[in-house]
């Protein structure tokens, strides 16, 4: 299984606010346990929709310029950009199913 690719300030805009499909970018950081609970999840996600879904993973300890710019106050957060705005925010750990129900909705229409 391949794991989302990182994704850092410097190519923050292109990858996420420029991209053409919904992007799904998991802000966490390496100490984090309830991060490492999600993993899995963040990785199924990512597999089970490439094509319709870019997943990318932000750590907050290296980058906390964008963490700031969204407002991420606890870890793990998801949040789900379409056409470079904010269409979903998932905070905390929670099952796979859970997640997909949140945002699901917003890429399975264009």
């Amino acid at each position: 299984m391949s794991s989302p690719a990182e994704v850092t300030t410097q190519n923050f805009d292109k990858e996420v606010l420029q991209s053409e499909i919904p992007v799904l970018v998991d802000f966490w950081a390496e100490w984090c346990g309830p991060c490492k609970m999600i993993a899995p999840f963040v990785d199924a996600i990512a597999e089970e929709h490439a094509g319709k879904l870019k997943v990318l993973k932000l750590d907050v300890d290296k980058d906390a310029a964008i963490a700031a710019r969204y407002g991420i106050l606890s870890i793990p957060t998801l949040i789900l950009f379409k056409g470079g705005e904010v269409a979903e925010q998932i905070v905390g750990a929670m099952p796979k199913q859970q997640i997909l129900q949140k945002i699901l909705p917003h890429f399975s229409q264009r």
